[in-house]
């Protein structure tokens, strides 16, 4: 596990974009962190990182999902934080994603952790608050995301 400490939105931002640099499609990145500790943020400096830009970034609380693509690269974006359970995800078409070469970010993945259906190769992002604007963040997900230097 590599853990990174920010201390503003913009540098949140701009850890994402080194780990969206390193993201190869297929991958899925999970968040663990409550209401307002900068997953949106982190999801634009993947976007940004992907090439996609920030832009178009947006929570995707009441669209479930948002998708956003640019120059062969395709990042989609969902909020889980209204699913408990295996119907109400499958109704959201998730599982249609998984198989579409993608990169997925997950806003709210311990409302489906005990679904069991993520892949054992999920990226795992940790946020913590730390101070009113710093961060703690853990990644989990392999050598890639260690020593990003940024």
């Amino acid at each position: 596990m590599a853990v990174y400490q920010t201390n503003s939105p913009e540098e949140t931002e701009q850890l994402a974009r080194c780990v969206g640099e390193k993201l190869r499609a297929g991958d899925i990145v999970a968040y663990r962190g409550g209401m307002g500790m900068g997953k949106t943020a982190f999801t634009r400096g993947l976007a940004a990182g992907m090439g996609i830009g920030v832009d178009c970034v947006s929570s995707p609380t009441f669209a479930i999902v948002n998708e956003y693509r640019k120059n062969g690269q395709r990042l989609c974006h969902f909020d889980m934080y209204r699913i408990d359970s295996y119907d109400a995800l499958y109704s959201t078409g998730f599982f249609d994603y998984l198989d579409e070469g993608a990169v997925l970010a997950i806003e709210w993945s311990e409302n489906i952790e005990g679904l069991d259906i993520l892949p054992k190769d999920t990226i795992w992002i940790a946020i913590s608050q730390t101070g009113d604007l710093s961060r703690t963040i853990e990644i989990e997900g392999g050598e890639r995301f260690e020593n990003l230097g940024c």
